[in-house]
């Protein structure tokens, strides 16, 4: 069983659901719709697909959040290297090649000598000079700019609003439509995290945030993140262009082992198989960039414009599913790791000890029962060499470890008592095609969901009466 899960972009271009069941049935575990090109409409079609192949999918939102862009660009301004430019963000500023961005006091804090990047760092220019209407900027490179293109200025701190008038009616959007996870993007602090856990909290929303983690603030302010969010993604596309391109192979290592031990979830985004947008088959330099995703104990890795208007969208899930299943075996368990945020320490110290006995003995895999999720979490922390089968009594959570490395959830109606739980267990394993004669263990709990996991078992599938 693939252990690593698969967040994929759909588009309302391309979700029927026969595409969908085919990306599901290949590996995809998320669906991820980007709300910088949908709207509400277009965004409820790919919901309403999704759930017509299956309750297990999990449903990611993604907003905007604090981006500057041009704007007002009827048509491409070709620029040449060497070339002297302006750009201010009012758009009453006219004169010579003037360029506007969407952003009021860009011109406030942006410095002489800073770098602006546009989209995705394709141009680059070098501030020589300003005023307090507009800056003077050089071409390094020769290129066009395009209306609504990102504008990246490496390590100036701009004052932007964290939320959008867009992304609080994405977000009311995904209260109401009961999804699953918003990820905001550039999220710098953990007050971009507020902002959007009120409007959660307003609607009494059960809704997970993921801090994608752009710019440097962020990376600086990755701890405090994280005591306030579910999960967190490594959104590499900005990040490489607001910091040195060779840093970010270490700072992506340094987040996910700051997310194993927080027990929360963690997704590696951007270009994984870039080239299978137009080609059928990825770079090896692709695969081993899964790979050494997959070796770093990554809870997910991502697919952007590969599912979302590619060419090969099946192929490139598939491929994926492939490499993640061919290296994660070459990870062993890791029941040492020095797990922090532990809310539970009974549990905690039931899932080290489960993970150390599989190494032990020949179990075959663990089954948990679990309220909120937190028991197949801690689980997952441990990164252990068997599939974690969680049984579920609420649909969110069972939706919710769908970013979980290495735990299988299904829902299930709450048994009366710790021996129906144990004797639902057969059943549901084989179906997945264990035998009677397999050893497996079980954690579980006795007192409820505030006492968490009380019990652990070693047994055979047909010692269960």
């Amino acid at each position: 069983m693939k252990r690593t899960k698969i967040v994929a972009t759909i588009s309302d271009k391309r979700c029927d659901v026969g595409f969908l069941k085919d990306l599901y049935e290949a590996g995809m575990n998320v669906v991820r719709l980007n709300t910088a090109h949908q709207t509400l409409d277009e965004a409820m079609k790919v919901v309403n697909n999704v759930r017509a192949v299956s309750k297990k999918i999990a449903l990611l939102i993604d907003t905007k959040g604090p981006e500057v862009r041009t704007s007002g660009i009827e048509e491409p301004v070709r620029v040449e290297r060497g070339e002297v430019v302006y750009m201010s963000g009012d758009a009453g500023v006219k004169g010579g090649k003037m360029i506007h961005v969407s952003y009021s006091n860009f011109v406030r804090d942006v410095q002489v000598g800073a770098k602006v990047l546009i989209d995705d760092g394709d141009v680059e220019f070098i501030v020589k000079d300003k005023t307090e209407e507009y800056l003077v900027l050089v071409a390094s490179n020769p290129g066009e700019i395009k209306n609504k293109k990102s504008i990246n200025v490496p390590g100036v701190n701009m004052h932007l609003e964290s939320l959008s008038d867009k992304d609080r009616t994405f977000i009311e959007f995904a209260v109401k439509n009961k999804l699953d996870f918003i990820a905001h993007s550039f999220v710098r602090n953990k007050e971009d995290v507020f902002q959007i856990q009120r409007i959660l909290d307003e609607h009494n929303s059960k809704i997970k945030i993921i801090a994608k983690i752009e710019n440097q603030e962020g990376v600086d302010h990755i701890d405090e993140i994280l005591d306030h969010v579910y999960g967190v993604m490594v959104a590499r596309g900005d990040l490489a262009i607001e910091i040195d391109a060779e840093k970010i192979p270490r700072i992506q290592r340094m987040i996910v082992n700051k997310c194993i031990e927080s027990k929360k979830p963690v997704i590696i985004a951007t270009q994984m198989l870039h080239t299978m947008i137009d080609h059928p088959r990825p770079t090896r330099a692709e695969v081993s960039d899964i790979a050494n995703a997959v070796y770093s104990g990554t809870d997910a890795i991502m697919l952007s414009g590969e599912t979302a208007y590619g060419d090969y969208p099946l192929e490139a899930v598939k491929v994926m599913t492939k490499v993640a299943e061919a290296n994660e075996s070459t990870t062993p368990p890791d029941s040492n790791r020095n797990l922090i945020r532990i809310n539970n320490e009974i549990t905690a110290a039931l899932a080290r000890v489960a993970v150390k006995m599989t190494t032990m003995l020949s179990i075959k895999a663990i089954v948990v029962d679990t309220m909120s999720g937190r028991t197949a979490r801690y689980l997952s922390a441990f990164r252990g060499g068997l599939p974690v089968y969680a049984r579920c009594y609420d649909e969110e959570v069972m939706r919710e470890l769908a970013l979980s490395y290495g735990v299988e959830s299904y829902f299930s109606v709450k048994p009366s008592s710790r021996d129906e739980f144990m004797r639902d267990i057969p059943k549901m394993l084989l179906e997945n095609g264990y035998a009677p004669e397999d050893q497996i263990l079980v954690i579980g709990g006795s007192f409820g969901h505030v006492r968490g996991a009380s019990f652990l078992e070693v047994c055979k599938i047909n010692d269960i009466k």
